[in-house]
């Protein structure tokens, strides 16, 4: 990653550009985030509700995915503060909690993704993954729920994917 890449965080520590309050860089190419879901009675409103209230808590979201089912929602999310928008949103009503994911920077060429993927090697399930609003220079940024945690951090920090 380029010194482009790179922001100073309030602690004055170098951390991929983008990357906020409850998230922790693993390397240059993956961060640990905190992922807000939030659970949504499918109805008309609820979710532009959800964006208001974090709208007017400050928040910005740097990525966003919807799952639904007949009856119900989630919403997940990745904010600029992970807290705040938690905070935010039990004030205003709504369930949610914070889960552990990954940002992995992917080169945008085909075969990105499958050569990521390769490297769990059946040790790790994907039970979810969604992209990033922004990626970093020529590359994308994925966010994928994936478990075990410990065996996907200790595959990824080995993998040598750069």
């Amino acid at each position: 990653m380029s010194e482009q890449q790179l922001e100073e965080s309030p602690a004055g520590e170098a951390r991929p550009a983008g990357t906020g309050a409850g998230e922790s860089p693993v390397d240059e190419h993956i961060v640990e985030l905190g992922q807000v879901s939030v659970f949504l009675e499918n109805r008309p409103g609820n979710l532009s509700a959800v964006a208001r209230v974090l709208a007017d808590a400050g928040t910005n979201l740097r990525a966003l995915t919807i799952a639904e089912t007949a009856r119900f929602g989630i919403a997940r999310l990745i904010a600029d503060d992970t807290d705040r928008a938690l905070a935010a949103l039990h004030e205003a009503g709504f369930t949610a909690r914070v889960d552990k994911v990954f940002g992995i920077q992917v080169p945008d060429r085909p075969g990105g993704l499958a050569d990521l993927l390769q490297v769990f090697d059946g040790n790790v399930s994907v039970e979810y993954m969604y992209a990033d609003l922004k990626g970093a220079g020529t590359n994308s940024l994925l966010i994928m729920k994936l478990e075990p945690v410990d065996v996907a951090m200790e595959i990824l920090a080995d993998a040598g994917l750069y």
